[in-house]
């Protein structure tokens, strides 16, 4: 992984058990002989190692060493029988006090030290402050006493030359065992013990300092027997112990008030002996001696602490050996005196400043110190919070922040100081990043890459934004790159903790938001998101809320695009990769690695955030998000419409403004990018004007008007040209269209709040995207535009609008419809059109729909059933087909073979066929299908009209004769199709109660029926399918008015009747089709299923609204009188009962009507299946007729329609009950249909005509298989 290798002495603390009970009091004469003990079964292991001695007599010496050392022990216990009797006491009773109060002093609990080791802190503190008081007490009686040897007082410590001598016993014990419980690495107590040792020394000044600083060499001295942990808890206790003293603050006081004092040097020079022991002990030994120096005054730092012995030697070794707690200290130091000394040699520049500490050279010294201080991770060393504080001071950062926010009268006179303050911060700033970072940790090991990111988080709350360029350089940003693109790299987590901080740190800074965009973007070339896999730079986008900051967003976008020198030029480091990244992206990034490649591409993403960033953007302020906008239509107006001939800077006296160009010359993929992002811009602004932005008819907040006159001025300006040259056609069609704009613009401020004022709003954008559109595509549009401008002229017919020389405009016997040139016109845009032009177009078509002609109407419909695929076998006769013309529905030809095999939609052209009988075949092109309706015919169109109409196919058709397969023209067609539809979908919802919408309904059924209008494409049929549900039948309106007739409406209704009837087809065995196919052809045969439902319900309720007499409806009731016969009497017909039978629950009348022949059709019906599935539709029927009159009223009428039927009755039920049905629940469903006629006839006291009609064999046969239903019928009547 390339990181340092730590060795044991890394660890700071392991926990090892320390016996802190009789071994502490015993004796230090036994102590030592415990020692020799140990010291000599050492010496014989040693001894017999390099001999070769035989194991038997090994072990006979080991078992001697064991007796003599059983002996000894045996010994000691009786010749100290006393104090082991005591120290046992203390064990079992926690509360066992050391000093007896018959002796005078106060009692002491020896139960505190267990507390001390506890692992809750407050027990800790707890008990540390219990020892303090109690101790305290006993030293305060214990100097109260004269004599200061009491009899009988039991004595816990032998005599010893510890300096304690003034000290009560118990305090004695408790300050040598306090020394010693810092050594042990038990659960807490190295903490608890150091805490208590603490307190104890600072409220007790009867301990000494000097004997204190003794008992802490005696008692952890490191004698050579010493191995590992013994050595590291001694060690660690020794600083513990140190740490305590420095706490205590008596080292400050006996400095203070004696400052000849030797303890600090003495104290200073220990810390600095016990930090070259373990490199794990430098960097707590100097928070010691740091913790010591803030308390003590200068004068005792100077005299004291900087010459304690071996201070300047660790000093000098520092650079070398690469210590970064050295120069900790040394820095500290440094800021305590504020004066150079010569014991600080080369580790701090002398003069000291710093300027001179981030010198170049300075660094480069201090490189190996630095990156050694890694070796505490994932704590950061306490060396860099003060090189940042140094880096970053407070002073500094006041003065750049306040450099901004400064009145006018007193900024000018803090410029000076806060600038040059703000030059020396960067230039510091900027040499430290060098050298250390990207120099020294980004080059080197996993660990050292972290610690530059921590080193960043620790500038980040004190970075001024000016600076965040400096720090998110190009290697930062590239090792940033490089980690999170791959998953699994070993500091993947450590950059997304370090890409959470960042945003957080920009949340609610603009400024600082910006700067980072702006680097992580610049140095990688504009793919940080698509490199990294990440959201970064698009989240950090789309937090701009106000104006301010995307002003300032925007004005570093555009110096990024004109500045040469952002691109980033170096190459990758190979030692900041993790993985193989060379291949991250997606193939389109690749593209862009050519000579100016990168360049290209960083300019791509500069021109595609501007608009970007208007779309995330929140401001309620219309005016705010005009200036916005403003500015971002200047940038891309100028970038990618002209180009200067005279420099690279031009200044526009009329604009007041100053225009600037790269030095390089734009390439022509840039610039078109910008105009299809001002056309973007543009669509979007009359997307966002609402209702009222016409109303106000302020040019001021009109985009599309500012953007006009600027056009204007800079074309006026002569050392600024377009950056291509037109055509003689393209040019005067551009200068047309601005004039005409000019003039739209003009009259519409004169409209107001006129329906007038929307179209001209309108058209005026259609005209500026058109505009745009000859610039982007030459020689494409001419004909367009010149056609528009006709349109707008006769539109319009005021003196305000041009004057026409009269060469565009046909002769007035000859000349079309206004709305019909318009159609014809906008729909010659759909096929190339951009999405911004398609929205203008969407626009013009929404406010001039009201108009449009039938005509019109009809060649946008024919748009849609066209297709690229001729019909196939038109000529062949089908054995089924019986001379039957009726099968032809929805005005569609026949071109298969009646047992034609269907696929469904699958878009294999060559196994394409028909979903059933009645969706056959398409016309193919340019032969129309003759048909006696109105609405699916062309009219008798000439061929003059016919040339112009399918004008705007000519290229598509082309295009296929060009392309082997015709697939380009195929995905042509169906984008052209789908666009078409837009506008139809704009015409139902503005219009949808005109007779239209019937024409409109009729041509989309026939297109969605038909399988070659939607070959190969899903999403056509499904459009087609929306429109036709959510803006046809389930509209808030229906076509209304004299125009709907019944002869518009009866066709319809027949046709999707028997649409309704045909069955699904299956593939013919010997094809094999697939599941697939299989699946997506019985899902189509539902959806037209379900369309020619939803369409009857439909058609229905347009005739029920009309309330037509009912001697005009009789042949809408023959309709269903054929589709019932065809229900009765043909296999073929697959029409569900359910769907009868909602016709009759919506339409009551048409079930009325139908009741008597139903009735008939059921009695005759030669299909046993079928007469007893249609009892449901009788039900249904009786329902209505019976729910009629709930109320009481009109009973007669009701008795006397239900008594005509009573034969008919009695002849359905004879040959219900005379032939039975032998399934169950057949069998059940006829007798549910005869009980709930007995129920009605009894309702309407007609049972009796109903038993006297019933001749005798119909009476056995209901008695045989009705049973007691007929029988209570019967009873009823007597």
């Amino acid at each position: 992984m390339g990181s340092k290798k730590r060795g044991s002495d890394t660890v700071e603390v392991v926990d090892v058990k320390i016996d802190t009970n009789a071994d502490k009091v015993a004796s230090e004469p036994v102590r030592k002989k415990m020692k020799k003990d140990k010291k000599k079964e050492r010496q014989i292991d040693e001894s017999a190692a390099p001999t070769s001695v035989k194991p038997m007599e090994r072990k006979k010496k080991r078992k001697a060493l064991d007796k003599e050392k059983h002996r000894s022990s045996t010994d000691i216990a009786e010749s100290k029988p006393k104090v082991v009797d005591a120290v046992s006491k203390v064990d079992d009773t926690e509360g066992q006090m050391v000093s007896s109060p018959s002796g005078g002093l106060p009692e002491f609990h020896i139960g505190v030290f267990k507390d001390l080791a506890s692992a809750d802190v407050s027990v800790r503190e707890a008990a540390a402050e219990r020892l303090a008081t109690e101790l305290q007490e006993v030293q305060k009686a214990f100097e109260k006493l004269e004599k200061k040897e009491i009899e009988g007082e039991l004595k816990l410590e032998a005599e010893k030359d510890d300096g304690l001598n003034n000290c009560a016993p118990s305090l004695r014990y408790a300050v040598r065992r306090l020394i010693r419980g810092v050594s042990s690495s038990r659960e807490c107590a190295r903490q608890g013990f150091a805490l208590g040792l603490t307190i104890l020394v600072a409220v007790v000044p009867s301990i000494k300092v000097d004997s204190l600083m003794k008992l802490i060499v005696d008692l952890l001295e490191v004698s050579s027997s010493m191995k590992g942990q013994e050595v590291k808890d001694c060690l660690l206790g020794r600083l513990f112990a140190y740490g305590a003293l420095a706490r205590s603050g008596r080292l400050t006081e006996e400095m203070i008030s004696d400052n000849s004092s030797l303890h600090v040097k003495e104290f200073t020079s220990s810390l600095i002996s016990l930090a070259l022991r373990k490199r794990y002990l430098q960097e707590p030994a100097v928070s010691v001696v740091l913790e010591l120096v803030e308390k003590l005054p200068i004068d005792t730092v100077l005299d004291h602490v900087l010459e304690a012995l071996g201070l300047q030697e660790w000093f000098d070794g520092a650079i070398e050996g690469g210590n970064p707690d050295a120069l900790l200290l040394a820095l500290k130091i440094r800021e305590k005196i504020s004066v150079d000394h010569k014991v600080f040699g080369k580790i701090l520049p002398n003069p000291y400043s710093s300027s001179k500490l981030f010198a170049v050279d300075y660094l480069t010294s201090l490189a190996n110190c630095l990156k050694e201080s890694t070796f505490c991770q994932p704590r950061v060393h306490g060396i860099w919070p003060v090189l940042v504080n140094t880096l970053l001071s407070d002073a500094v950062l006041q003065d750049v922040d306040s450099s901004a926010g400064l009145s006018s009268t007193k900024k000018h006179k803090k410029n000076r100081k806060s600038n040059s303050s703000e030059e020396d911060t960067e230039k510091n700033l900027r040499c430290f990043w060098e050298v250390i970072v990207e120099g020294s940790l980004l080059q080197s090991s996993h660990d050292r890459k972290h610690l530059a990111f921590d080193i960043l988080l620790l500038l980040l709350p004190r970075l001024p934004s000016s600076c965040v360029s400096i720090v998110l350089s190009y290697k930062l940003v590239q090792c940033l790159v490089d980690i999170l693109s791959t998953k699994d790299s070993w500091l993947y987590k450590v950059g997304q903790h370090f890409i959470k901080e960042l945003s957080d740190w920009v949340k609610y800074d603009d400024a600082r938001r910006v700067a980072v965009i702006v680097s992580l973007q610049k140095h990688s070339n504009g793919k940080f998101d698509c490199i990294t896999r990440t959201k970064t730079v698009k989240d950090l986008m789309a937090e701009f809320k106000t104006e301010s900051g995307c002003m300032i967003f925007i004005q570093n976008l555009i110096n990024m695009f004109l500045d040469e020198s952002n691109v980033s030029e170096e190459p990758s480091d190979q030692s900041q990769t993790t993985d193989d990244n060379s291949e991250i992206g997606s193939i389109e990034d690749k593209d862009f690695m050519g000579t100016a490649g990168n360049s290209d591409f960083l300019k791509t993403w500069v021109v595609d955030s501007l608009p970007s960033v208007l779309r995330h953007l929140k401001i309620t302020d219309p005016e705010a998000k005009f200036r916005v906008q403003k500015e971002v239509l200047k940038f891309l107006a100028v970038q990618g419409l002209f180009s200067s001939s005279l420099g690279t800077e031009v200044t526009s006296f009329e604009l007041q403004e100053k225009f600037r160009w790269p030095k390089a010359a734009t390439s022509s993929a840039l610039c078109r990018m910008c105009i299809e992002q001002l056309q973007q811009l543009l669509a979007n602004a009359q997307k966002g004007e609402g209702p009222h932005a016409v109303a106000s008819g302020l040019e001021a907040n009109d985009l599309a008007s500012y953007f006009m006159r600027f056009l204007s001025t800079l074309s006026n300006i002569p050392s600024v040209s377009l950056f291509r040259v037109l055509s003689n056609d393209d040019e005067k069609a551009f200068k047309k269209l601005q004039a005409v704009e000019t003039q739209l613009s003009r009259e519409e401020r004169n409209c107001g709040l006129s329906t007038d004022a929307h179209k001209l709003h309108a058209l005026r954008y259609l005209l500026i995207q058109l505009l745009l559109q000859v610039l982007l595509r030459p020689g494409e549009f001419t004909e367009a535009a010149s056609e528009l401008i006709i349109c707008c002229k006769k539109a319009f017919a005021s003196p305000d609008i041009l004057d026409s020389s009269g060469e565009d405009e046909p002769d007035a016997d000859e000349a079309p419809e206004l709305m019909d040139v318009l159609v014809d016109t906008l729909l010659s845009l759909l096929p190339q059109s951009s999405a911004p032009m398609r929205s203008a177009i969407e626009q013009v078509f929404k406010y001039f729909c009201d108009g449009v002609t039938d005509e019109g109407l009809l060649r946008m419909l024919r748009v849609i059933k066209k297709d690229l695929k001729p019909a196939r076998h038109q000529e062949i006769d089908s054995e089924d087909d019986n001379g039957d013309d009726d099968d032809d529905l929805l005005g569609i030809e026949e071109a298969e073979e009646s047992d034609e095999a269907e696929t469904g939609e699958t878009g294999d052209s060559d196994e394409q066929t028909d979903d059933s009988e009645a969706v056959v075949g398409v016309q193919s092109v340019g032969k129309e299908a003759d048909n006696e309706d109105s609405d699916e015919s062309d009219g008798g169109m000439d061929d003059d009209a016919m040339f112009r109409m399918d004008s705007y196919l000519a290229q598509i058709f082309r295009d296929r004769k060009n392309q082997a397969g015709g697939e380009t023209a195929h995905s042509q067609l169906v984008l052209f199709k789908l666009r078409v539809l837009s506008l139809l979908e704009i015409y139902l919802h503005e219009n949808p109660g005109k007779p239209q919408v019937l024409k409109v309904f009729s041509n989309l059924s026939q297109a969605f029926v038909n399988p070659h209008t939607t070959e190969g494409s899903e999403q056509l049929g499904q459009r087609i399918w929306g429109i036709l549900q959510k803006k046809i039948f389930k509209a808030k309106d229906h076509p209304k008015g004299e125009a709907v007739q019944l002869p518009m409406l009866e066709p319809m209704l027949e046709k999707n009747l028997k649409l309704a009837s045909k069955p699904f087809k299956k593939k013919k065995p010997a094809t094999n089709p697939s599941k697939k196919k299989q699946s997506a052809s019985w899902t189509r045969h539902k959806m037209i299923n379900s369309l020619a439902q939803n369409s009857t319900f439909w058609i229905l309720k347009i005739i029920d609204a009309r309330n037509f007499p009912e001697p005009e409806l009789q042949r809408v009731f023959d309709i269903f009188k054929a589709a019932l016969t065809a229900y009765f009497d043909s296999k073929k017909s697959q029409t569900k009962p359910e769907f009868l039978k909602e016709i009759f629950r919506r339409r009551p009348w048409i079930g009325h009507n139908l009741f008597g022949f139903l009735l008939e059709k059921c009695g005759t019906a030669k299909s046993r299946f079928r007469q007893v599935e249609a009892l449901d539709l009788l039900v249904e029927i009786m329902k209505s007729i019976v729910s009629v009159n709930a109320d009481g009223s009109g009973t007669d009428v009701s008795k006397k329609m239900m008594k005509s039927y009573v034969p008919k009755f009695c002849h359905l039920i004879k040959e219900l009950v005379t032939n039975m049905p032998e399934k169950q629940a057949r069998r059940a469903e006829v007798r549910k249909f005869c009980g709930r006629v007995f129920q009605i006839l009894k309702t309407l006291n007609l049972t009796a005509v109903f038993l006297k009609k019933l001749e005798p064999e119909a009476h056995t046969a209901c008695e045989s298989q009705l049973g007691e239903l007929f029988l209570a019928v019967k009873k009823q009547d007597q």
